[in-house]
């Protein structure tokens, strides 16, 4: 009886380590994605392509400390993010490979948006949030997300190239996830820099695509659609979503847009849809759809960031189908992607 309560403490004690273990790592969460921002913005990445190299090396073409470059290479590749040698030495690996600036081959602008200097202190403030269900950002900055966009251009400049590179880092994965043949003239709606509809064009090249989105921001399109080569299939007309999308097709799409805004602002951007498109014309909504309790989901984490930043929240498929009908239109399918992304498919009555 003793020898069997002796090993049922040693499993208790086991379990509890592994336990505190992973609650350790994750608390020590935000260390690793401020390291891999770091990386990102001193190009390591584009300067390992062409063969491993000392962090004395590195720090030399970054202008950075080489000890201090190092002890930060060393923790990330205890990460898998790169493989250092036994010489100190360093190589890339598939991870560290994806930390490139260019922002239609990496996801190094995404890392850099998310912990720019002025994205990052606002997590600080998630407490607040929490007790208000106000967004942190307006009490860091006292002013909404998208005011700041406007009278920043460093900051605007971080945040589309940032959303440039998550759509190059997902686009395959939502292309692939859906058939597009059939619609003649698509638009996207809030497109940013046009990569997701540049992608889309040049698969089906009977697409003409309908860029719309700020004026501001469409501005910065034609380096994207050129590097795309699909500038030709392209119209860009610029507006505002809001007050009415002054273009006409048979498809809309619109990736990361519902997701940062509120209801009563969704119905707004839904009945200009709804306007622009004829009877039985497809809406495809490109976002991280909340799946059931206890289910891990990066969306769940991404509703957090929109708690912080906006009025917005991430939805389930039930409130996606309720959000639409209010708007005159039906959800007919939801078509999930090899990424955290889905489409979710409607049809204008």
């Amino acid at each position: 009886m003793q020898k069997q309560i002796s090993k049922n403490n040693s499993e208790l004690d086991s379990s509890e380590l592994n336990a505190s273990e992973k609650i350790m790592s994750m608390v020590f969460g935000f260390m690793v994605s401020q390291a891999i921002s770091v990386i990102a913005r001193l190009g390591i990445a584009e300067l390992l392509q062409e063969g491993s190299r000392s962090a004395a090396d590195l720090a030399e073409a970054t202008h950075s400390h080489p000890h201090s470059l190092y002890r930060v290479m060393r923790a990330l590749a205890s990460k898998g993010i790169f493989h250092e040698h036994e010489d100190k030495t360093f190589s890339l690996t598939p991870m560290g490979n994806l930390l490139k600036k260019n922002p239609l081959d990496g996801i190094g602008g995404f890392s850099a948006f998310f912990c720019s200097d002025w994205h990052w202190p606002v997590w600080g403030s998630l407490d607040y949030s929490v007790r208000t269900g106000k967004p942190a950002f307006e009490k860091v900055y006292n002013q909404p997300f998208f005011s700041y966009l406007e009278e920043c251009p460093r900051a605007s400049q971080i945040f589309n190239e940032g959303m440039t590179s998550f759509s190059a880092a997902t686009g395959a994965a939502v292309l692939d996830a859906y058939d597009y043949s059939g619609i003649k003239r698509l638009i996207d709606v809030g497109g940013g820099h046009g990569y997701l509809l540049a992608s889309i064009v040049k698969r089906y090249p009977e697409i003409t695509g309908i860029l719309f989105d700020a004026p501001s921001v469409i501005n910065g399109a034609q380096p994207i659609l050129n590097a795309c080569n699909a500038d030709t299939q392209f119209e860009l007309v610029g507006g505002d979503f809001f007050e009415k999308i002054d273009a006409k097709g048979d498809a809309i799409i619109m990736k990361h847009v519902l997701h940062d805004w509120d209801e009563e602002s969704c119905l707004k951007i839904l009945h200009n849809c709804h306007t622009a498109l004829p009877k039985n014309g497809k809406l495809l909504v490109v976002e991280m759809v909340i799946p059931g309790p206890n289910q891990p989901a990066i969306g769940k984490w991404l509703d957090l960031q929109m708690l912080l930043m906006l009025h917005s929240h991430e939805r389930t498929e039930e409130e996606y189908s309720t959000l639409f009908a209010k708007a005159g239109f039906r959800l007919t399918r939801i078509f999930p992607s090899m990424s955290p992304f889905s489409i979710i498919e409607a049809v204008r009555m």
